[in-house]
């Protein structure tokens, strides 16, 4: 586990003019950029075992982009998805990613809906065994922290929070109201971020919005937990035609970047991006921020 005080060698929380953590970019959607399928059940997973290659690729060019906090392909390494080899699979997913960025860089394991995570009518009734099992092999696996990402259903977000921060490792929690930010209100995720917060998250943050409807999200937040622990966003590229990812549109980092200002001016010291995006988008981050 990371100790709390060497966030400040890279961000002070107290400001919208604080320095900012560049997160990294999707996986999923950059693997389909890459040729590489992400077929169902396992999606992004797929890959750990079809174009392991390719995965230590994308870590290695976010690095190169700027990026200083990377998640490991774990977002579907689950029990109920691969039944007797998920654990390989979420161990080798973080080997992979540590391999790939430099010393320094934090490795983040991630913790996901274990169903659909624009279906939060999906979620199980007992969601705990499986998100503890996960936060446990991804803590042994050496994850510098564990990332609770992309819950539509804040219900089992908290529960994968509490597994999580049970391991001692630093945990970070994120919300989403999908691709149409009509799952959860701006104040309904500020109120999961306030209750992630008491459960001993040290960061929260809203992910997977479109971009052009996350400043409201990230002010609701901002209000909600004032100072108390770093927050931030990192948004999906929204429907193809904005032009801020989806394709190799020119414009698409600068636009993603101006909506990121509106973040940081509210407030946010962590910024990355979602699906559609890539590393374009965070070497834009970057520079800028």
């Amino acid at each position: 586990m990371v100790p709390w005080e060497s966030w400040f060698r890279y961000l002070t929380p107290m400001a919208p003019s604080s320095t900012t953590l560049i997160l990294d970019g999707p996986m999923g959607t950059e693997l389909l950029s890459r040729g590489v399928p992400t077929p169902t059940p396992g999606w992004s997973a797929f890959a750990l075992e079809a174009a392991p290659g390719v995965v230590s690729a994308i870590h290695a060019d976010y690095a190169s982009a700027g990026a200083r906090v990377h998640t490991a392909n774990t977002f579907r390494t689950k029990s109920r998805t691969y039944p007797k080899r998920w654990e390989a699979l979420a161990r080798q997913a973080v080997a992979l990613a540590r391999a790939a960025v430099p010393s320094g860089h934090r490795v983040a394991g991630s913790l996901a809906p274990l169903e659909d995570c624009y279906r939060p009518d999906l979620s199980p009734a007992d969601p705990r065994p499986e998100h503890r099992a996960l936060a446990h092999v991804l803590a042994d696996a050496g994850c510098d922290l564990l990332l609770c990402e992309t819950f539509p259903h804040v219900g089992e977000g908290l529960v994968a929070v509490e597994e999580a921060v049970a391991t001692g490792v630093e945990t970070w929690a994120g919300f989403t109201a999908g691709p149409d930010a009509d799952l959860l209100t701006p104040d309904e995720v500020a109120a999961a971020c306030v209750a992630a917060v008491e459960r001993g998250a040290a960061a929260v943050f809203v992910n997977c919005v479109p971009a052009r409807a996350t400043l409201a999200y990230v002010d609701a937040i901002a209000q909600a937990v004032g100072d108390a622990v770093p927050f931030g966003a990192y948004a999906n590229a929204g429907h193809a035609d904005e032009g801020m990812g989806w394709v190799s549109a020119p414009q698409a980092p600068a636009r993603y970047a101006t909506f990121a200002q509106t973040w940081v001016d509210a407030g946010a010291t962590l910024l990355g991006a979602c699906c559609g995006t890539g590393p374009r988008v965070i070497a834009e981050l970057a520079r800028r921020f």
